[in-house]
């Protein structure tokens, strides 16, 4: 099993912060509002909603970037 450095609950503001290799992930899949003081008190999972991204895709592209990362 994959290791789970980020979930949907986890802010975009530490994904940002604490995961940086992870921020190409979002913009590709069209997040390019990181550094919106809003977005980064929002959670992966609601910012998936606004965009109309499922979540689940998304925290498994970004789990698997910082794990090639590291």
């Amino acid at each position: 099993m994959a290791e789970t450095f980020v979930t949907g609950e986890t802010l975009i503001g530490e994904i940002v912060t604490q995961y940086p290799e992870a921020i190409e992930v979002l913009l590709s899949i069209g997040m390019h509002c990181l550094g919106c003081p809003a977005s980064r008190a929002e959670s992966l999972e609601e910012a998936c909603i606004v965009h109309g991204i499922p979540v689940e895709r998304v925290i498994e592209a970004i789990n698997a970037k910082i794990a090639e990362a590291r």
